[in-house]
């Protein structure tokens, strides 16, 4: 399938430039959602449960979670071990998320907007799949 990586990659850029846009309201970028998203989906999380998650350096996660702290979305608590930092979502985060997540849930309907439910049903359970391969292959097929 010759072209695929090419298809896929042209669909990132403006789908983050138009995520960044619709979050810039709350002054978040698509970076800082991927925070959010996480702790809102898994609770209470430490800076290496997120930077796993997205597959970055542990600082990078420090950063973002720090310019979360600031907008007063996330806060540290207290965890089992002083020297690890764990996060949660604060009141004001659980607004934001929601707000968010209203136009990102109608900026995902309006780009499958003309596809077949049934398509789109088999790219949700498709990508995932994709995305393992990506993670454990090294680009040779093996029989």
């Amino acid at each position: 399938m010759e072209g695929f990586f090419q298809r896929y990659l042209s669909l990132y850029r403006p789908l983050i430039t138009k995520l960044n846009e619709l979050m810039s309201t709350y002054e978040l970028s698509y970076s800082l959602w991927q925070v959010i998203f996480y702790i809102k989906n898994n609770g209470p999380s430490t800076l290496v449960d997120i930077a796993n998650q997205y597959n970055v350096e542990k600082p990078t996660i420090t950063r973002r979670v720090q310019r979360l702290e600031d907008l007063q979305i996330v806060k540290q608590i207290p965890g089992m071990d002083k020297r690890e930092k764990v996060i949660q979502i604060t009141e004001v985060g659980e607004e934001i998320y929601q707000a968010c997540r209203n136009k990102i849930t109608a900026l995902e309907n309006s780009i499958m907007d003309g596809i077949a439910h049934e398509n789109q049903m088999i790219l949700f359970q498709t990508l995932p799949k994709i995305q393992v391969n990506i993670m454990k292959g090294d680009g040779s097929k093996s029989e």
